[in-house]
């Protein structure tokens, strides 16, 4: 690592260059001193004005820096406060949605199941894993191999809502749809198709 004066004020622009003779330039966002890590801010190789690129460059693999233009050290400003609530919810949401995967996985369900099932959960909460089937609402099944036809009221659903099981139905077949677009448009299956609606010759 090259030497530096060990510590960064944030808002300075540094350049650095790597061992790999490749030269960085940006604005310092963060340095942690005890793993020698800096955070780096420039403008977007994109070229795009309301973007920026954030490196994190290691200093251990860096020859040479220099402080291009040095900001003034302040106080850093208080962190905002965290709702704690809404982060345990959000983590509560996300440990669930692995659980179910998992149900999922172990119930041997199929690839274009649990893509349906994730289909679902984009809108809907209420999605949970019966075994192989979906149960959405508490009142709509969908059995193996989840087709539009393989859409139920669940038995042991208290209030039967036609409305529900017709908007589920939709949802599936347009993702069966959307599958059967994706796999066109890849061609993966345009010869197979093609070899079976050709007449055979005489």
């Amino acid at each position: 690592m090259a030497e530096s004066n060990e510590c960064f004020n944030i808002g300075s622009t540094v350049s650095c260059k790597t061992c790999f003779h490749e030269e960085l330039q940006g604005e310092v966002l963060a340095f942690d001193s005890h793993v020698k890590l800096l955070t780096l801010k420039s403008a977007a190789s994109s070229g795009r004005t309301s973007l920026c690129d954030i490196r994190m460059v290691n200093l251990s693999y860096v020859s040479q820096v220099t402080v291009l233009k040095e900001a003034a050290a302040s106080p850093l400003p208080s962190l905002p406060s965290l709702n704690l609530d809404k982060l345990n919810s959000r983590a509560k949401r996300n440990i669930d949605a692995k659980q179910r995967f998992i149900q999922a996985m172990q119930a041997g369900v199929t690839p274009d199941g649990q893509k349906l099932f994730l289909t679902i959960c984009k809108t809907i909460e209420e999605v949970t894993w019966v075994g192989p089937s979906i149960l959405v609402m508490n009142h709509v099944v969908i059995n193996p191999p989840y087709l539009p036809e393989n859409v139920r009221e669940h038995k042991d659903s208290k209030e039967p809502n036609m409305k529900t099981l017709s908007y589920i139905r939709k949802i599936v077949d347009k993702f069966h749809k959307d599958q059967q677009n994706v796999t066109l448009n890849n061609g993966t299956s345009v010869a197979s198709i093609v070899a079976e609606v050709q007449p055979v010759s005489q």
